[in-house]
């Protein structure tokens, strides 16, 4: 099999259980079957029994497949995959220091900070970090790899969404209906930015910095 296909397919697998087992009408079952922990036992256990395969197929076939696209690496797209890397991993530390009620995490309903760049930072700094990859990375396993992390958080976050206009918390749909999903898409998107969480921001930044210096002695040549 084609590495690419097989990326593809266990990106299929992993965002079909994701969601299938907390669907509103799986995930009832299973908690009144296992109790809550044994559904989170279940449900972390089926997503690395697919997520670890996913990983070591793809470090061992990297750039494997027909090139579908090809931009050469300069200081124009250097930078943008570097923006890109900033503000993925800036949304993944405000995501923890300032959690989204579209989470699973309880918390505050009033939008501020992140919430008013995007309601989903954690899952949306996934969506940036695949697009940022795609653009010096256009083999099939890789497109495969990267795209599979876009379309499964867009995918995720939705299904998030919607759960969550259905079982609450109360107030969720009028916070859903004043943040916006897409980052910086949002009419607040400035005042987000301004009431930014300093200590993310800064711990985004120099996890980026981080990333960026060890990436080849951890992952193997450029972002």
């Amino acid at each position: 099999m084609e590495p690419a296909i097989g990326v593809a397919l266990l990106w299929v697998a992993f965002t079909a259980t994701h969601v299938g087992l907390s669907s509103l009408r799986v995930r009832p079952r299973l908690v009144g079957a296992l109790g809550e922990v044994g559904f989170v036992a279940l449900y972390s256990v089926i997503a690395l029994a697919i997520f670890v395969p996913l990983m070591w197929l793809y470090f061992s076939s990297k750039h494997a497949g027909a090139l579908l696209w090809y931009l050469p690496r300069g200081p124009l797209l250097t930078s943008v995959v570097y923006l890109g890397m900033g503000v993925a991993l800036v949304l993944l530390v405000s995501s923890f220091v300032q959690p989204s009620p579209a989470g699973m995490a309880p918390a505050e309903l009033t939008p501020r900070g992140v919430q008013r760049i995007t309601r989903h930072p954690l899952v949306m700094a996934f969506v940036v970090f695949g697009l940022a990859h795609l653009l010096p990375n256009g083999s099939a396993a890789d497109v495969a790899f990267f795209g599979g992390f876009v379309a499964f958080a867009l995918l995720g976050a939705a299904h998030q969404d919607q759960r969550k206009l259905v079982t609450g918390p109360p107030g969720y749909r009028d916070f859903y209906e004043h943040t916006p999903f897409i980052p910086f898409t949002g009419r607040d998107t400035l005042k987000g930015l301004r009431e930014l969480s300093p200590i993310a921001a800064i711990g985004g930044l120099l996890l980026t910095a981080t990333i960026l210096y060890f990436h080849s002695r951890w992952f193997g040549g450029n972002p």
